[in-house]
């Protein structure tokens, strides 16, 4: 009888959806949806943007929406090539994990699936949030920074060549319409 009673107390244990009780005790878990997103960092990325680019020798230039989504748990950044039809487009979403102390990425675009199924890790410093993604063909970051002075974002994507060398893949400077 004893062991039915432990049993069916771990079941219920192990199945409750809240917070954990021990003997009094509560422990919340760090990640959820009671625990909203707040960064004052990200904040500032918040409202329409135009995205310069510098990529090959070239500029483009992308808009830019940034809003917290998802019961504040992700900043969506929804960048789209101003170009008709657009040559480029991506969906960020950008959120925390408590339980890791890490920022974590999806960046979504029109590359489809392969190219979306790398986690983006970042931790920040300062100013500044460096992403780095573990990307089958090799690694690549991208630095958001933010330029008080200026009012402006500053994104430099990096990535290693044949050599191994960090080198510049394209620059971002975003600024308010």
């Amino acid at each position: 009888m004893v062991q039915k009673f432990i049993l069916a107390a771990v079941t219920v244990f192990c199945l409750c959806p809240g917070p954990v009780r021990i003997h009094g005790l509560t422990q919340d878990p760090l990640d959820g949806p009671n625990h909203i997103f707040r960064d004052d960092l990200l904040d500032k990325l918040v409202g329409n943007w135009k995205l310069t680019r510098k990529i090959r020798g070239q500029t483009v230039e992308n808009s830019v929406r940034a809003e917290w989504v998802l019961n504040h748990q992700f900043l969506l950044v929804h960048m789209k090539d101003v170009a008709v039809p657009a040559t480029y487009e991506a969906m960020v979403f950008i959120g925390y994990d408590n339980t890791s102390d890490r920022y974590v990425v999806h960046w979504l675009d029109q590359f489809g699936g392969r190219f979306s199924e790398t986690l983006g890790y970042g931790t920040r410093s300062g100013n500044s949030i460096k992403f780095v993604f573990e990307y089958p063909d090799g690694p690549f970051h991208n630095t958001f920074t933010w330029d008080e002075k200026a009012g402006a974002w500053n994104f430099l994507l990096e990535t290693k060549n044949k050599a191994g060398k960090w080198v510049v893949f394209a620059e971002d400077t975003l600024r308010h319409p």
